[in-house]
């Protein structure tokens, strides 16, 4: 193992965030990560946080894969946006047999986005010679996931969204594609993984919203931060300071106590169940469900906090390069995917009333 796994990922992440801020115009109009600090995360080896041992990961502890990646978001949504999904797919890996394991997650340079990724991935339903097609154990149908070279993929250039332009999240399309067998699974099962320790008892999904809500309060630190910056300068016409107005010192405690519980609440929720998970058990249904509503808290946290940043910071906020403008498209194209859905709060509500549905992820 590289001797900087031992170095504290959150520590690696701040050591990179003038690199990051400084790259983020580039990032943005590339719709891409830039070379130089493409190469900078793969040195600093966060995109392999959550990656196995056994495939040249690190395994660190989930409190610190979020506060790393709430440390890169906090300087381009971007990059921790690509940096938190790395990670989740690198959570795919336990679920394949060891050598096709190493093959897709091994190199040093493995990791997501699709101009930024060596392998690719898809999922679907299994079809059965009959034409039916193949049930998991809860009697749906099983979604299989498919991995193969990055070369064996058309890229679309279709990636064209109001924010986190820099992530690459291109689509593809295959044609007369054969993936072997070895390096295909399903990530619906965790007793299924290959991989033991309690990292890998979570779910895929539940690590991943977590990371996706990472994303979101980086993004809201960011925004807070520069708010604060400008108001100890600014003096509207007519008004003094803002920093000297009343109700902006106090909407100023308000985002800070808001975004500080939120984080705090992701973090200790995610750690106490990581503390009691099993090394081989799957984590239970109310677990997946209480990481799930942290997440869900943490992002409706980020938005609220970063759309009074927003509006406080007035016309300073509605220019392109401003510290603000970025960042607000960026939460809000956060706020659209599927980890931020209200329906969530439905769901984790049927678990802590006893009548969980019938799949929860």
């Amino acid at each position: 193992m590289n001797d900087l796994s031992l170095v504290d990922p959150v520590a690696r992440a701040r050591d990179l965030a003038p690199a990051i801020a400084a790259a983020a115009d580039a990032i943005e109009r590339h719709r891409r990560i830039t070379e130089p600090v493409l190469g900078r995360l793969h040195d600093a080896r966060l995109f392999r946080m959550l990656y196995p041992r056994s495939v040249g990961g690190d395994e660190v502890e989930p409190a610190a894969y979020i506060e790393a990646v709430g440390e890169v978001a906090r300087h381009d949504g971007s990059v921790g946006w690509c940096v938190s999904i790395a990670n989740s797919i690198g959570l795919f890996a336990p679920y394949l047999d060891l050598e096709a394991a190493r093959a897709v997650f091994g190199h040093p340079r493995a990791t997501s986005g699709c101009r930024h990724a060596s392998w690719m991935g898809a999922h679907g339903t299994v079809v059965e010679p009959d034409g039916s097609l193949r049930l998991n154990n809860a009697g749906r149908p099983t979604v299989r996931t498919w991995l193969f070279p990055m070369e064996q993929a058309q890229l679309l250039d279709n990636w064209d969204p109001i924010g986190l332009r820099g992530t690459a999240s291109e689509s593809y399309s295959v044609a007369d594609l054969f993936v072997p067998e070895e390096f295909t699974g399903t990530r619906e099962d965790p007793s299924l993984r290959r991989e033991p320790g309690p990292l890998y008892a979570f779910p895929q999904q539940t690590l991943y919203s977590v990371g996706i809500a990472s994303v979101g309060l980086g993004i809201a630190r960011g925004m807070l931060d520069a708010f604060i910056e400008l108001a100890l300068r600014k003096t509207p016409r007519g008004t003094g300071r803002l920093a000297d107005n009343a109700v902006i010192q106090a909407e100023v405690a308000r985002a800070e106590a808001r975004l500080g519980a939120a984080r705090c609440y992701l973090i200790d929720t995610v750690t106490e169940i990581y503390r009691r998970a099993d090394k081989v058990a799957p984590i239970d249904v109310l677990d997946r469900a209480r990481a799930r509503l942290a997440g869900s808290n943490a992002i409706t946290s980020a938005v609220a906090v970063a759309d009074w940043t927003y509006k406080a910071a007035g016309v300073d906020a509605i220019f392109s390069g401003s510290p603000f403008e970025r960042r607000y498209r960026d939460i809000h194209t956060v706020s659209q995917q599927i980890q931020s859905r209200d329906a969530h709060y439905e769901t984790v509500g049927q678990v802590l009333l006893g009548n969980p549905p019938e799949v929860l992820l």
